[in-house]
């Protein structure tokens, strides 16, 4: 009960009705960020439990398209007890790719379950210009790194966003492009054809683009316990809010071309009764539609 009181009062707190500095005094002012320019490096942090058919389209597309114009390091957090995910890690960990380090992190999935402790460890501990939280859903196609490379030129801003992505419909578990990610580690493309537009309005949580020099001084919510406890089962991503409240901003809109995304009903990676999933989709479907009669809307 403790939790959800907590969890309440946080997301009242993100939607600005509480001053941010109380719970990030260190937020590094904009003058005082690098403005880094030349070959860059980036690092893009993803995790994955159950997805490993979402995170082969991921690692294909860094193997298929690799950038020429910054260093990436792929960081995956994941829990050894998904297999299927492990398997795939050290297939995609011999393969080479020009200009791609890869930089599996294993932990126990009680961690791997509140996704703000990874990138919480990330955040503190990388060495990039510029730090890419992402889902294992999303995919860098042709041009879309070396296009990202040419606007960081000399940026200082905390945290930007693709103001653009292609996204599939709904996919159900069935859906043969979904199938095709089952069928063992390979490096797999996709076919683009079903993919429509979607205008983007803020950082959210596939898309937040952090600054370097932010992210290792604050962190991922480093201050907010509640987002840094282990749990037993998925916890929602909160957190994503939280962080762009505790950056006091809700992102900048870059162009970049080549950002992907696969949207599914199922979710892997809860569990539960069987009663509870077919609520959790149902009222999935209904907010994708939601969301979709909007964007209908906005554009």
């Amino acid at each position: 009960m403790w939790n959800l009181i907590k969890l309440a009062f946080f997301r009242f707190a993100a939607g600005g009705w509480i001053p941010a500095g109380w719970f990030e005094p260190d937020l590094p002012p904009k003058n005082t960020r690098a403005a880094r320019t030349g070959h860059l490096k980036l690092e893009v942090v993803s995790h994955c439990w159950n997805y490993s058919h979402f995170l082969v389209y991921q690692l294909s597309s860094l193997v298929l398209f690799p950038p020429k114009e910054l260093d990436v390091t792929m960081t995956v957090f994941y829990s050894p007890e998904d297999k299927k995910t492990e398997e795939l890690l050290a297939f995609f960990g011999d393969q080479v790719a020009p200009g791609i380090t890869w930089n599996w992190q294993p932990v126990p999935k009680q961690e791997l379950f509140r996704r703000g402790i990874g990138r919480n460890r990330a955040a503190l501990a990388t060495a990039a210009d510029w730090v890419w939280f992402t889902d294992c859903d999303l995919m860098f196609r042709d041009g879309c790194l070396d296009a990202l490379a040419k606007v960081l030129q000399g940026r200082q801003d905390a945290l930007l966003f693709p103001e653009q992505e292609h996204t599939t419909d709904l996919l159900a578990e069935d859906n043969p492009m979904l199938q095709a990610g089952t069928k063992g580690p390979q490096v797999l493309d996709i076919d683009t054809g079903s993919f429509t537009t979607r205008i983007i309005a803020k950082a959210t949580g596939p898309l937040q683009i952090a600054h370097g020099d932010v992210c290792r001084v604050v962190g991922y919510c480093r201050n907010i316990r509640l987002y840094q406890q282990p749990v037993e089962s998925f916890a929602k991503c909160h957190e994503d809010r939280a962080f762009r409240w505790l950056l006091q901003s809700q992102g900048v809109p870059i162009q970049i071309p080549g950002v992907y995304r696969i949207r599914h009903v199922a979710k892997g990676r809860y569990s539960g009764n069987e009663a509870r999933s077919k609520l959790r989709t149902r009222l999935r479907v209904w907010q994708s539609r939601w969301r979709d009669r909007k964007q209908d809307n906005l554009s």
